[in-house]
């Protein structure tokens, strides 16, 4: 099978998506959000599988309720303070009437922005800097500016500003894939994992298999480099990390609402095979999945074309996941409390990978 990815490799390779980060990093401060918009009428859904979640307007896209669509999807760091950073998003999208109506005035509307957060708290040295309702306005801006979406910037940048993978700095990592039957599917990753992505006896990155020529080359790291790495970055330390890896999925495939949610539980198994252990009690790991609608699949429920199409779809999903979390850990930037990927073991890099 031929398998390869959109032109950008990011999330914006689905038409009409669109992504901004805000950050600050210095002077106390390491945090930040990140704000996808998506087009109108976009399906959205969700699953949180983590133990220690930190979530606003994920109940609002339970199937069985009323509102089907997002008008934007805010990640965040803060923890559980982050979540005001979605006031924001939301006051922008106000200003611009998008939302969901409720007046027969077109500026009386409630914009609906699932919001899912990660642990960041005093990593840029003062516990009390975390992002509220100004950082999600200026990602919202930013994500909306200019007349074509930007490519995704990855690394240690907006959401993941402050993020940790283990002993690591983590990083946002974003990777797409173009289906043999046209359809698109791209997640971006906020990579904040309890858990390692990188074998602590080896060095090798778990996810590295799933990557495609157009990904950054990386290769397992000199015996010596690992030696090193252990003696000075042991793991895990007391107490228990507190984390949180968060991202979306987005496809242009026209989905029901229990479809797309189906495509967030698939979601999940990406970061699985790319941070172990996942899903533990100090993550709240979740995933958000959006569904623009401009590519068919087969109509009819339940036949098995549509279900060959369903399929292709989560695997897709899964494996754009597994890149992407790769990708934040490979374009992160290291840190005095957490050193990059890069920082430990540059004789995995053959060749430089570029920072965009």
């Amino acid at each position: 099978m031929n398998v390869r990815s959109g032109p950008r490799n990011d999330l914006t390779d689905v038409a009409g998506v669109r992504v901004g980060h805000h950050h600050r990093i210095g002077r106390g401060w390491r945090t930040g959000t990140t704000v996808v918009l998506p087009p109108a009428a976009t399906i959205a859904a969700v699953e949180v599988r983590g133990g220690g979640p930190g979530t606003r307007e994920t109940d609002a896209l339970d199937p069985r309720n009323l509102v089907p669509h997002a008008h934007a999807v805010c990640l965040t760091g803060g923890s559980a303070y982050g979540l005001s950073a979605a006031d924001g998003v939301m006051a922008w999208l106000e200003e611009h009437g998008v939302g969901f109506p409720v007046g027969p005035e077109p500026h009386q509307v409630v914009p609906i922005v699932p919001t899912a957060v990660l642990f960041d708290l005093g990593r840029g040295g003062t516990f009390g800097h975390r992002p509220g309702p100004a950082f999600g306005y200026a990602a919202t801006a930013r994500a909306a500016r200019g007349r074509r979406p930007a490519a995704v910037v990855e690394g240690s940048v907006g959401a993941a500003a402050g993020a940790a993978a283990g002993p690591l700095a983590g990083g946002i990592g974003s990777a797409s894939v173009i289906l043999e039957d046209g359809s698109t599917v791209a997640a971006l990753v906020a990579v904040n994992a309890a858990g390692r992505v990188d074998d602590p006896t080896t060095g090798a990155l778990y996810g590295a298999p799933a990557l495609l020529p157009t990904d950054p080359l990386v290769r397992r790291p000199a015996r010596a480099e690992v030696v090193a790495a252990a003696a000075r970055w042991p793991w895990p330390p007391p107490p228990p990390p507190l984390n949180t890896t968060i991202g979306v999925v987005a496809t242009d495939a026209v989905l029901h609402r229990a479809e797309a949610q189906r495509l967030a539980g698939a979601a999940h198994n990406g970061l699985a095979r790319a941070v172990r252990p996942s899903h533990l009690l100090n993550d709240g790991d979740t995933f958000f999945v959006l569904a623009t609608g401009a590519h068919e699949l087969p109509p009819d429920v339940g036949s098995r074309e549509r279900t060959i199409a369903l399929n292709g779809l989560a695997a897709a999903t899964a494996d754009v996941v597994t890149r992407a979390i790769v990708r934040g850990v490979l374009a992160a930037r290291g840190f005095p409390d957490r050193p990059s990927y890069r920082e430990l073991y540059p004789s995995s890099f053959p060749v430089a990978h570029r920072r965009r």
